[in-house]
Parts: C-alpha cells; structure tokens; sequence
C-alpha cells in the first residue's frame, strides 16, 4: 500500500508539472483589454471585488490600492523573463496614507489563495516600494520559501545584495537591494541617494529573470538584486495591492535566451 501511495503522489505530482507553462514566445500575460489571463483575490471579500479595486481603462491596469489583494495569473509559470511596466498613482489608503507606496510582483506563488496573512500565495517577492524597489521578500504560506543572496552587512544591520559578498540563506523576511538608502524611511514619497525608480508620475520596468533556481531583478534596466538556490522554481505570478494606486501598461513573459 505504501508503495502504491508513493507511486500515486509521484504520478501526482509528474501531472502538475505538467501544467507548468514553460514560455517559447512571447506571452501577454496582460492583453491591453481586460483580465482574461488573471483572477483577483482580495483579503475582505476574496474572489469578489465590490469596490472596483481591479480594472482595466486605456490600455492599462488600474489598481486603486484600497483594499490588500493581488491580481493573479491564472496558469502557472517557469523558467522565463517577466517584464513588468508601472507606475504610481497619486491616491495612497488609510493606514498607508503617508507612508511609501507600496505594491510587489510575486513570482513563484504556490498553495492557496490567501495563505499569507488572508492576502497573497505563498510566494517569492520582488519588491516594489518607494526607495526599495528590487527587494526580495519571502512570503511564507504553508511552506517557507527560501533563496541565498550574496550579502553584506549594512550599519543599520540589514543585509543588502553585495555581488561576491557573504551568502546568506533565509526563509522569512527580506534581502534589501544593492542600493537601498540605509537611512530608508516609511514615508511617502521617499527616494534615496542611489535610486533606480523614476519618480512619481513616470513609467518604470520591472524586470525579473527566473532561470531554474535563481531570480535576477532589474530596475530600468540596472540589476539590483541575484538570489540563488530558490526553494521554488515555478508557480503563479501576483500584482499586490497594498494601500497605494498603481498602474500597469505591460506585463509580458519572454522565453529564456539560451532555453528557446
């Protein structure tokens, strides 16, 4: 029986690997139209969205931001380029009012909606957050995902990606990138000394690259962040809301140079 069980669980799971989209071309996850290629969870209302937090006007994605949420892919992904064009709006939502803007591409997300907190998968965050953008943060579900970043040690004790630095292994909390201000306040507005983001009102990319077990981030272009060794390698992708406007003109997957 137990071998039986062992062989079902491996079939099982050879079944949803299957279901993983290994891109070959370019996919628009998101169309200029509407959310066809996405579903919306919220943490109040869950898959039900009576204040019009997600919509699509102009050819872009708006996300008010008034409720905590994401806008969820509906299959699941590996081994590709996701490239992500934003910006902010100018309406930040009680209890983040006058705090940085705050939103966040998921990537690798897994298990059940609302895992973390009653709001977002289990997942592996690339930051987006005045003066942080390109952090990554691990968002624990019923599992811990975990990466090893190249680190050094900030004054302020944080660990920042530093390429040929210590490597550090966590499961829980957040690796800064190469350039966040050390003196960082939760303010809105706020932007460091070496900052990539454009300021407000201006359009950025987002880039985040996922070859099998290691994530690469940019920022218009600059890399800002490499990790390694990631627990997971495949899964869903998440647009956070998170108390701050945000809008999307572009969200693409592209093939992998060396893998088409």
């Amino acid at each position: 029986m137990k071998r039986f069980l062992g062989i079902l669980l491996l079939c099982s799971l050879a079944a949803a690997q299957d279901q993983v989209i290994t891109p070959r071309r370019t996919i628009r996850l998101f169309n200029g139209k509407n959310l066809d290629n996405f579903y919306t969870y919220l943490k109040p209302t869950k898959y039900e969205d009576p204040k019009k937090v997600f919509t699509v006007r102009g050819g872009v994605i708006h996300i008010s931001g008034e409720e905590l949420g994401a806008v969820i892919t509906k299959e699941a992904y590996r081994d590709y380029h996701l490239i992500v064009e934003w910006k902010w709006g100018g309406k930040a939502w009680p209890p983040r009012e006058n705090r940085a803007r705050d939103s966040g591409i998921l990537v690798h997300s897994v298990g059940e909606d609302g895992a973390a907190g009653g709001i977002w998968m289990e997942s592996i965050e690339c930051q987006i957050i005045e003066g942080g953008c390109g952090d990554i943060i691990l968002v624990n579900g019923k599992n811990k995902p975990s990466l090893t970043v190249e680190t050094r040690v900030g004054a302020n004790k944080e660990l920042y990606w530093h390429k040929g630095g210590t490597p550090v292994r966590k499961d829980s909390g957040r690796f800064d990138w190469y350039g966040r201000d050390e003196a960082w306040q939760d303010k809105l507005g706020f932007r460091g000394r070496q900052e990539v983001e454009k300021p407000l009102g201006q359009w950025n990319r987002s880039e985040v690259i996922c070859d099998g077990d290691s994530i690469t981030n940019l920022v218009n272009g600059v890399v800002v962040m490499h990790g390694t060794k990631a627990s997971h390698t495949a899964g869903k992708i998440q647009i956070q809301s998170e108390y701050a406007e945000i809008l999307v003109r572009k969200a693409e997957l592209r093939p992998l140079r060396h893998r088409r």
